[in-house]
């Protein structure tokens, strides 16, 4: 009388190779998942840079004596916040009204965010902010 091949501790013959079979159609989907988390981090984290380089930028022009200083000083604090999250040129422009004492000085930051490039994937994904901050009344005088 012949033992069952279960009960002697070993598979039965007709499920040789499905966890080779299982581990090669999940894996692709498996980090296919993990790229798409990755994706949305890097949108996320792109998003807040941006939010804190618009705040920066603003404020940044906002205590500078005239227009054009505070341009120059918005753009220069703006590329250093995103010197390593933009792939491309940042773009910062005024959306306020002119630069008069006791109004706000509004600035719009965009760039493109890198994204997957890190990971070879190039999806370019364009994000702006803004923010604005009153100008001070006590601006640089020199």
């Amino acid at each position: 009388m012949s033992v069952p091949s279960l009960a002697r501790g070993r598979r039965p013959v007709d499920d040789r190779g499905l966890s080779t079979v299982e581990v090669v159609i999940l894996a692709p989907v498996m980090i296919l998942f993990i790229l798409v988390l990755v994706a949305f981090g890097q949108l996320v984290d792109g998003r807040g840079a941006l939010d804190g380089a618009a705040r920066d930028a603003a404020r940044a022009g906002s205590i500078q004596k005239d227009h054009a200083t505070a341009m120059a000083e918005a753009r220069k604090a703006a590329e250093a916040n995103l010197a390593d999250v933009c792939s491309g040129p940042v773009t910062v422009t005024q959306t306020s009204q002119g630069f008069e004492p006791d109004t706000i000085f509004t600035v719009e930051v965009s760039c493109q965010v890198r994204g997957l490039a890190m990971l070879g994937l190039d999806v370019p994904t364009t994000l702006s902010a803004s923010f604005s901050s009153p100008l001070d009344p006590f601006r640089r005088s020199v």
